[in-house]
């Protein structure tokens, strides 16, 4: 029997049958937002903040860290699309659905009056036999591994995206950056740090006019007109300081008895910063990166020896450049012995370093670093909101190719994956003799929510084409000679079963598998919950009546 009831320590109690319903309404509340953006041919979503900017996207971990979500329930959903966004990059959407559909039919379950540790139970032997089959069965393996595999997975990726039109012009330009980060680990498996590939917006031209540099792009520009634009050979020193004529510290001061003094203390202000730049030109450096700023003062004496300055770079930019060219960032020039010098094996080192216009910004390219290969992309767009989704959407598919490159291991997409469970864990269901057998039951059919979503979306006959691909499944588990129809999936566009291989729809296995865990761990965690205590913000006392 469930209560309301007012408690002592000033606020509200919501318990039993109550706080289970508003904890899955709320799942579902979240869940409907989302719903409706999955998909290749889902619909994009416009939120607009308290301050009136404007984010225009179907990215659900996007959405939802957008939305300002009260409810605790809905929460762990919100923080289940990011834990999702941070660990695989993509599939935050579905990961939400299958998460809300998963409560929903345990509540279905709770109504009949089966215990919740039950359900919890019957959830948990489901994702286990889940993952177990999708890995054993699903999966095509690494033997049938190559270049396409990895283009048709950045497609799949940017099929539901604004760049979905281009798929096949964007998905080449992200596989190639990828790959140009790719590197070998000391254990001889393949790492692809997506971090170094540098990303960077410009609004004109059409998005198929974006570029992939070979190397690393400086969102700054060189710190004086008369320095050179373009260096060849370049020796790259990376500084973490200013190169601003020395001040005294706050608290110091100088008593000076005349004027010459008081001169000559300034001129060495002046000759500090002198010796130190001298000391970094010495080295044979060329091109100076700092985070801080340089003195139009102090500029000369890079115009005099032909070398390039730039100040005010962001300190993660330089630190990417620094791995890519191999020098060291320099917080200070002070040494052990208390003097100050720069050390030759402090720079970096790159083929070339030029400044060139793109739209209305100059950038700056670091070509052919030595030390590890980077990669940037320089992305066009008719708008900000544009070019914002854009990024996004790159994003997701480098965190796709990074899976694929280094799981090796990818399953068919358009609901092929879901439906083959669906039917599987049907049949385990019925081979379960204890309580269990309705969650796991309950567990497959919440699973078929994403075929019928992709079939909802692109105004298809969902019953109709579910069943169907249902029928083909079953056929897959049970029919010897019918085994490769385990790939059948949805073809949206045409609303008929396609084999998904055959026509590049592919996904990572690591992407359904952690989807499956995610989204089951979180329907537990809210499934556990029967009660609900809030308690009320304390009354602010007015400090004039204290008077």
């Amino acid at each position: 029997m469930s209560t309301f009831t007012a408690l002592s320590v000033f606020g509200e109690r919501i318990t039993g049958k109550n706080a289970r319903s508003q904890n899955v309404l709320a799942a579902q509340s979240i869940s409907n937002i989302v719903k409706s953006s999955l998909g290749p041919v889902g619909l994009d979503k416009m939120l607009v903040d308290d301050v009136g900017d404007i984010t225009i996207t179907n990215d659900g971990a996007t959405i939802l860290k957008l939305l300002n979500v009260e409810h605790p329930s809905a929460k762990i959903l919100v923080e289940l699309s990011q834990l999702q966004d941070e660990e695989v990059g993509d599939g935050t959407t579905s990961v939400v659905i299958i998460a809300a559909e998963l409560l929903k039919n345990a509540e279905e379950l709770v109504k009949q009056r089966i215990h919740p540790t039950s359900i919890i139970s019957g959830y948990r032997l489901a994702c286990k036999e889940a993952v177990k089959y999708v890995k054993e069965h699903l999966t095509i393996g690494s033997d049938e591994y190559n270049q396409e595999l990895l283009i048709n997975a950045a497609k799949t990726s940017m099929s539901s995206k604004i760049i979905g039109v281009d798929a096949e012009f964007f998905s080449q330009l992200t596989v190639q950056a990828a790959q140009a980060v790719q590197y070998t680990d000391p254990k001889g498996m393949s790492r692809v740090p997506i971090n170094a590939v540098n990303v960077l917006k410009a609004h004109g031209k059409s998005a198929k006019e974006s570029i992939l540099v070979a190397g690393y792009a400086l969102n700054c520009t060189v710190a004086s007109q008369l320095m050179p634009k373009k260096i060849l050979n370049a020796k790259i020193a990376c500084l973490d300081f200013s190169l601003q004529k020395v001040k005294m510290k706050l608290g110091v001061q100088v008593v000076s008895e005349s004027a010459d003094q008081l001169e000559k203390i300034r001129e060495r202000e002046l000759n500090i910063t002198k010796e130190r730049i001298d000391k970094i030109l010495k080295t044979g450096a060329n091109v100076i990166l700092t985070t801080g700023g340089i003195d139009d003062i102090c500029l000369k004496y890079f115009i005099e020896k032909g070398a390039m300055g730039v100040r005010r770079c962001k300190k993660s930019d330089l630190k990417r450049i620094t791995k890519a060219t191999g020098a060291t960032l320099v917080v200070t020039l002070a040494n052990l012995e208390g003097e100050e010098s720069f050390d030759t094996s402090s720079l970096g080192e790159a083929e070339e370093v030029v400044q060139e216009r793109i739209c209305d910004d100059e950038l700056i390219f670091i070509k052919g670093p030595k030390a590890r290969s980077a990669a940037s992309i320089v992305l066009r767009g008719a708008n900000d909101f544009m070019c914002d989704e854009m990024e996004r959407s790159i994003h997701d598919a480098l965190s796709i190719i990074k899976r694929v490159i280094e799981s090796k291991a990818l399953v068919p997409g358009g609901g092929a994956v879901e439906t083959a469970l669906s039917i599987y864990l049907e049949n385990l269901a019925s081979s379960i003799s204890s309580r269990e057998q309705l969650a796991v039951a309950e567990f497959a059919h919440s699973l078929l929510v994403i075929p019928k979503t992709l079939a909802v979306n692109a105004a298809q006959d969902s019953s109709d084409l579910v069943a169907k691909l249902r029928a083909f499944h079953n056929a897959a588990q049970t029919q010897a000679d019918k085994h490769n129809y385990k790939y059948v999936g949805l073809d949206l566009y045409n609303g008929k079963c396609v084999d998904n291989k055959k026509h590049g729809v592919v996904e990572p296995l690591v992407s359904k598998v952690k989807s499956l865990k995610f989204a089951t761990e979180a329907a537990i965690t809210i499934l556990r919950i029967d009660d609900l205590i809030k308690l009320q913000p304390e009354p602010k006392s007015d400090p004039r009546e204290m008077e």
